[in-house]
C-alpha cells in the first residue's frame, strides 16, 4: 500500500474514491478495497479481489471520466461493519457499499454495489 490517505471513517471511502478516480489513480482506487473485496461491476457481473479491481479501474479510468462527489446517506455501523450509500445526482437508483474496520482502525470496502436501480412492479 502507498502513502495515500486512509479512510478514518466509512464515509471517507466515497470521497477518496472520487478524488483518486478523477486523478486517474487506479492503484489508489484499488487500495480502498480489501484484498478479497467483491464489486458488482461491470453490470451483470462481479469483479473479485483487489488486483482485479485495479485492472478494471485501469480500463475505466483510461478514458478519463469525471466523477462528482455525492452527499452520503446516513451510515449504518454495527461493530466493525458499516453500510454506506449515496444517491446519484441524476436520481437513477443508488450506490451501496459494505466496509469493514481494519486492525489499524481504518476502513476498507468489502462489498461494492456501484449502482442499482429499483424495479417497480
Amino acid at each position: 500500500m502507498s502513502d495515500n490517505e486512509k479512510a478514518l471513517k466509512p464515509e471517507d471511502l466515497t470521497r477518496l474514491f472520487v478524488e483518486r478516480s478523477n486523478a486517474g489513480d487506479a492503484g489508489g482506487v484499488a487500495e480502498l478495497y480489501e484484498e478479497q473485496a467483491v464489486m458488482a461491476y461491470p453490470p451483470g457481473s462481479q469483479t473479485v479481489g483487489r488486483d482485479a479491481i485495479r485492472g478494471l479501474w485501469e480500463k475505466v479510468l483510461a478514458s478519463a471520466p469525471h466523477f462528482e462527489q455525492e452527499p452520503p446517506l446516513p451510515t449504518l455501523i454495527s461493530g466493525d461493519i458499516a453500510l454506506t450509500a449515496t444517491p446519484p445526482k441524476d436520481g437513477a437508483g443508488a450506490r451501496a457499499q459494505v466496509a469493514r474496520r481494519q486492525p489499524d482502525g481504518t476502513w476498507l470496502r468489502l462489498l461494492d454495489q456501484p449502482e442499482f436501480v429499483a424495479v417497480v412492479r
